[in-house]
């Protein structure tokens, strides 16, 4: 039996009952899973956790399924990495690398999602899972989907990086490529789940499936030996992720596995789609939507369903919001290769460029342990990078001719 005592509507209060729904239907408000602490409390420990395979299931008390696992058994765990070369070359003292482009069947962060929302889909008995994407949910559906033995149902918008339609492709979902960006596609998307009784993991099933996101900041505090960080860096599409990292800090202060909580949570965004971080820096609640143009297709979300959200979690933990160009977003993901060695997708260079930024501005100080959150792989936007990385030294299969490039590059 889980720990789940219901859902909460965020913004009226009124509960539900443990079923595939997403909107209060008095208030419309989203839904939220609910916890009994006092249960986790007297289940989850230090030492408990430990023994556990290192998977984003050994946090499972505080995961919304009632029976074991389903999906993603080799996801999660990630390496929290301490970036001493990065971390000189933005002047600061202690930094840290959340690597999410690794450990993950399809390399991104999605895995944890979807491996939360599938094995809800299959105790609320679905044969069908579907997802509206910008590319790394649409593998990770598709991946997981099929080593699950779901029907699986995938849309995109038709302009995605070939690359990335490729990645899910290979894995032979039902893949629809739509004439829109990712809000056209979302809102269609969201017709279709009313039509048919399929189990869209960022619909119906979302209040289960966002819940997957805490397992990253579980880890980051038990990898920062129970210690929660003094900042966290976090790239926002919908919001969602930077919403659940700082909800799993609160839920490890509740249930006592965290002493103390002074962490600052900071969203970063692409200027070619800040909604959310453009309304923090404007002291507003209020999300206006834009038309995302960006490099950073995986943010580009212009509508976000968790943005106001984001915003109160940024307040709360006494945050801020940035936003970077594109170009600073290409130099980010050729910072964090040359530096650390780590090959990030565009929303990396994102995360990265903007904590650059923040500890520019004073906003991040020099002294204090941040913590960036890295989502994705970078071989899944290769793309972004044409003409903007050096090109090979060719040469004749020779050693003059190589000899006569090495005094070039010597």
């Amino acid at each position: 039996m889980g720990y789940v005592s219901g859902l909460k509507c965020r913004e009226c209060g009124r509960e539900y009952p443990v079923d595939p729904i997403y909107v209060c239907e008095f208030c419309f408000g989203p839904l939220e899973v609910v916890y009994d602490y006092k249960r986790i409390k007297r289940s989850l420990t230090r030492k408990s956790i430990q023994k556990r395979e290192e998977n984003l299931w050994r946090y499972r008390e505080l995961l919304p399924i009632d029976g074991e696992p389903q999906v993603g058994l080799k996801s999660g765990f990630t390496p929290l990495i301490r970036a001493d070369n990065l971390a000189r070359e933005l002047g600061i003292e202690e930094l840290y690398i959340k690597d999410d482009t690794v450990a993950h069947p399809t390399l991104s962060f999605k895995d944890r999602v979807v491996a939360v929302a599938l094995t809800k889909a299959k105790e609320f008995g679905f044969d069908t899972v579907a997802c509206a994407s910008t590319g790394n949910l649409a593998h990770s559906v598709s991946a997981h989907g099929a080593k699950a033995g779901f029907k699986r149902f995938v849309f995109i918008p038709a302009t995605l990086e070939p690359s990335k339609i490729v990645a899910s492709l290979v894995y032979e979902p039902n893949l629809i490529a739509v004439d829109g960006n990712y809000d056209e596609v979302n809102r269609l998307c969201s017709e279709i789940a009313n039509k048919y009784k399929w189990a869209f993991v960022n619909i119906n099933i979302r209040p289960f499936y966002a819940e997957g996101s805490k397992t990253q900041g579980f880890e980051i505090i038990e990898q920062l030996g129970w210690k929660a960080p003094d900042n966290v860096v976090v790239p926002c599409a919908s919001g969602s992720l930077l919403t659940k990292i700082w909800k799993s800090f609160k839920e490890f202060k509740t249930i006592g596995l965290l002493k103390e909580l002074t962490t600052k949570v900071f969203a970063a965004q692409a200027t070619g789609c800040s909604p959310i971080s453009a309304a923090i820096k404007q002291g507003t609640d209020v999300i206006r939507p834009v038309k995302p143009d960006t490099v950073a297709k995986s943010l580009a979300i212009g509508n976000p369903a968790d943005g106001f959200y984001a915003i109160q979690s940024v307040k709360e933990s006494n945050g801020y919001g940035e936003d970077v160009s594109d170009e600073e977003i290409i130099d980010g993901i050729k910072l964090l290769a040359k530096t650390e060695g780590i090959f990030s997708e565009t929303a990396g260079g994102v995360t990265l460029a903007c904590t650059r930024k923040l500890i520019e501005t004073g906003k991040i100080a020099r002294d204090e342990t941040t913590v960036i959150c890295i989502t994705g792989n970078g071989l899944k936007t290769q793309e972004a990078l044409n003409g903007h990385t050096a090109s090979p030294h060719y040469i004749k299969p020779n050693l003059a001719s190589f000899e006569e490039v090495l005094k070039k590059i010597q």
